[in-house]
């Protein structure tokens, strides 16, 4: 805004001095062409060349109605007439008009800015929502800027300017409004999603992750738009224009297919949200933490701590399992007794492995299931299945290990024993004889 500032008052003292230069290079024309003829120049003469002038006034005036006059115009026509200012040159009535626009600017500003947005500030306090005074805050710059243009360019109305300065100052106007305006929308927009973000944090949103480029997404589609407006408003051929950038988009998507492919991946992710930052996912194989999700690749921390950068093309084409995602965890094992096990015995341990499990208040017990499945190689199978409702993989764990613990007490207790992978090798024959002559002595199931 300072050099938007600077730029006006550079304007501002050119079109001060350019009446000032065209009245001294008037001025000497005239001198140069002062010859005795003129001195003797009659009444009549010195009348007629009064009216050419009114009537060229006149005629000016009648061209600068014809135009369409915006509401400064409007503003500034009705002051002159109020006053009854209808000469064509500048008087000290204007300049002192002029003056009193640019004090009455200051005062308004500084009236809009501490009164009226202390009583809107006032009133935002007391509601339950903080997005009002966020845009109070975020509005009162541009809203003191625009009473100050209003006041400035209004000033330099008044006053009766050559065709050229009139153009130029029209020009300006237009550029300084539009500037003012849109700074104005993009402090909204930048707050209103500012505060989006906030509240999708607060609320645990998966579009809190994608909201710092889709900020920055939105934000240069309006500057975009922003500057074509301000160029068809100084009456630039927009369609001109976005047709060259049609052909220089084009020319972009074929040298950045990659990169585009990447960013649809990232809106993809955004869109679908199969995951947020922090949570562990299963991606193409590998399993990691989610540190950060941008506009062309995503950043996973592995188990074994290292990095690793993922285009989002391919997260977008790969299968993703989110880990931390489990709304409960579910344990199935098979937990193996020797063959030695009586049938008796194998009623009692399974209903007592089934008592076990059902007695823990974290296990939803209707879903417990505890069965003698099968007869296996080496080992009489029991197939134990159980739910934890709390997806917590730590509380689980500790759960499943408390579990275990008394799985083992209780089969120590009815002298069974665990079984685990063994053969057992029947020697006939010779062999058999010679081994037993030799004293050898073979645990049962070992093999030597």
């Amino acid at each position: 805004m300072k050099r938007l500032l600077l730029s006006l008052a550079t304007l501002v003292a050119l079109a001060l001095l350019q009446p000032a230069l065209c009245a001294a290079e008037a001025t000497s024309a005239g001198e140069s062409a002062v010859t005795p003829a003129t001195s003797s120049v009659s009444s009549g003469a010195a009348e007629r060349e009064m009216a050419t002038k009114a009537a060229a006034t006149v005629g000016m005036d009648k061209s600068r109605a014809a135009e369409s006059p915006d509401l400064l115009e409007q503003f500034v026509d009705s002051i002159l007439q109020a006053f009854d200012l209808r000469t064509s040159g500048n008087t000290v009535a204007h300049f002192v008009i002029s003056g009193c626009l640019l004090v009455a600017a200051l005062v308004m500003r500084r009236v809009v800015t501490r009164v009226f947005f202390g009583v809107f500030r006032r009133f935002a306090s007391r509601t339950q929502t903080t997005l009002d005074d966020k845009l109070f805050s975020a509005l009162e710059a541009p809203v003191g800027t625009l009473v100050m243009l209003v006041g400035l360019f209004a000033a330099l109305k008044i006053l009766k300017l050559p065709p050229g300065s009139d153009a130029l100052l029209q020009h300006a106007s237009t550029v300084a409004f539009s500037l003012a305006i849109f700074w104005l929308l993009l402090r909204a927009l930048n707050t209103l999603l500012d505060h989006a973000h906030q509240v999708a944090i607060a609320r645990s949103k998966g579009i809190a992750a994608f909201m710092p480029w889709i900020k920055k997404t939105l934000i240069a589609v309006f500057v975009v738009l922003g500057v074509l407006m301000v160029f068809q408003s100084l009456g630039f051929n927009v369609r001109a224009i976005l047709a060259g950038l049609g052909l220089g988009g084009l020319a972009f998507a074929l040298a950045a297919q990659d990169t585009l492919a990447n960013v649809f991946g990232s809106i993809v992710v955004a869109i679908d949200q199969p995951f947020r930052i922090g949570e562990v996912v299963r991606i193409g194989g590998n399993v990691g933490g989610v540190e950060d999700i941008g506009l062309r690749s995503t950043r996973i921390r592995l188990i074994d701590k290292s990095l690793m950068v993922i285009p989002n093309k391919t997260v977008a084409a790969e299968t993703i399992t989110n880990l931390s995602r489990f709304t409960r965890r579910r344990f199935e094992q098979v937990i193996g007794l020797t063959y030695d096990t009586k049938p008796e015995q194998m009623d009692a341990m399974v209903e007592e492995i089934r008592r076990i499990i059902t007695s823990q208040p974290e296990v939803d017990a209707p879903g417990v299931m505890v069965f003698f499945r099968d007869f296996s190689a080496s080992s009489l199978d029991i197939w134990v299945v159980y739910e934890v409702p709390d997806p917590d993989f730590q509380k689980a764990m500790r759960v499943k290990q408390r579990i275990n613990v008394m799985i083992m007490r209780a089969v120590e207790a009815r002298g069974l024993s665990f079984a685990f992978p063994t053969q057992t090798v029947h020697l006939a024959g010779d062999v058999a004889e010679r081994l037993a002559k030799a004293g050898a002595d073979q645990p049962p199931g070992s093999v030597r």
